[in-house]
């Protein structure tokens, strides 16, 4: 069932975006005092992004950058370009990129044209990555050297592709529900969120659980889990011990698996909004941890794409649990952003895994990868079970419902 979405507030739009910024700054990224930060957004997102920035000052950041992007170019470079600008990154940008380690980043989503790409070869569109680019921003990651966080800046572009109309208010109060904006105090909110989270976590961790077990329309899928790696919520720390929440919203818990352990057919139960392209009743076949075969009745090319764009790309990095208490679930809204939309039902990442998800250094089970993509494959016809390492089954969501206790 929906959730009831209370009419637009009466409050200034200056003044939510400024609270809005507020909350990604304090809560997401929770930047420190002399802190350099880093915002990278599209241009269609410059409010927010100058909301950001007078927020990170306001929090004593040293130093706020903003990058902006327009797709319209990469959209030039992926028609009109030469193979090897698909994967081209800058030297400046590296040097940019590089400049993260201590830093904090925030990124923006809500993207004005989903469909943008959609013209395109969808095998060069899921090839167009700067490899070179995602390698650092890796190895960054697995130092745990950046405090990182993503929002979405409602548009009238993402407006139009999630309610077929450029509905921007209606769009506000969907976010503002989502990620607890709406609440008198959202700072406390999250903390007793994130708090309902870590006890799930633990009740996962406490099973120790050999593989889950995938069971729909469409899905019969077993993927192993690692001993080592531990199920956890989104609240991160990074190498100083600094807490915070790398994705607003968040309705998670998720852990690495063992790449080399997953067979089986998986179909996503959602739409994938993914490089400029909506890819549509997305089934993928697996064999020996690997993806050896896409179908889709839209947007296949662009996984492929993906998945061949390096060698362990097409093995799985993450396995995420959301019940229907989800926030994004009970709006009833596909967002068609993957922020959003991995939020509101369990979901699969092929390409990287998460190195937070260890206590050290990740083994050798955890994918790497320059890709990362998530897709959607839980829902209330979704049975998932963990298999213990003697075979038994114990159910974990029924019905959309959390089954431990």
């Amino acid at each position: 069932m929906a959730a009831h979405l209370d009419a637009p507030s009466a409050e200034e739009p200056a003044e939510r975006l400024q609270r809005y910024a507020d909350l990604a700054v304090r809560v997401g990224a929770n930047v420190r005092e002399g802190q350099t930060v880093f915002v990278t957004a599209n241009i269609e997102h410059a409010p927010l992004a100058r909301a950001l920035a007078r927020s990170a000052y306001a929090a004593g950041a040293r130093y706020v950058d903003v990058r902006y992007r327009d797709d319209h170019v990469r959209h030039a470079m992926i028609e009109l370009g030469p193979d090897e600008a698909l994967t081209h990154t800058p030297e400046w940008l590296k040097t940019r990129v590089r400049a993260f380690d201590g830093a904090a980043v925030i990124g923006i989503g809500g993207d004005a044209e989903p469909e943008l790409l959609a013209d395109l070869d969808g095998e060069r569109v899921g090839r167009a990555r700067m490899k070179e680019l995602n390698e650092i921003t890796r190895e960054l990651m697995v130092e745990r050297a950046i405090n990182w966080t993503g929002i979405a800046f409602p548009n009238e572009g993402w407006a139009e592709q999630v309610f077929g109309e450029p509905d921007v208010e209606r769009l506000w109060s969907a976010v503002a529900f989502c990620t607890r904006l709406d609440e008198e105090d959202p700072v406390q909110a999250w903390r007793d969120h994130i708090a309902r989270l870590e006890e799930r976590a633990g009740q996962m961790n406490e099973r120790g659980f050999d593989a889950l077990r995938y069971r729909g329309p469409g899905t019969d899928l077993t993927v192993g889990l690692l001993p080592e790696a531990r199920w956890m919520s989104a609240l991160f720390r990074d190498a100083t011990g600094r807490e915070y929440v790398p994705n607003m919203p968040t309705e998670e818990i998720f852990t690495t698996p063992d790449a080399r352990r997953a067979e089986g057919v998986v179909t996503s139960t959602r739409p994938l909004a993914l490089l400029g392209d909506v890819v549509e009743q997305l089934k993928l076949t697996v064999k020996d941890g690997k993806i050896v075969q896409v179908d889709a009745a839209k947007g296949a090319d662009v996984v492929r794409g993906q998945l061949a764009s390096d060698d362990r790309a097409a093995y799985f990095g993450e396995l995420a649990l959301v019940d229907g208490g989800s926030r994004v679930g009970q709006t009833g809204i596909t967002f068609f952003d993957t922020l959003y939309d991995e939020n509101a039902t369990c979901h699969i990442a092929y390409g990287f895994g998460v190195p937070e998800t260890f206590e050290g250094k990740p083994g050798e089970g955890m994918n790497i990868s320059s890709v990362h993509t998530d897709f959607m494959v839980g829902g209330p016809e979704v049975e998932v079970d963990g298999l213990t390492a003697a075979g038994e089954a114990v159910p974990i969501l029924r019905n959309d419902e959390w089954q431990l206790r």
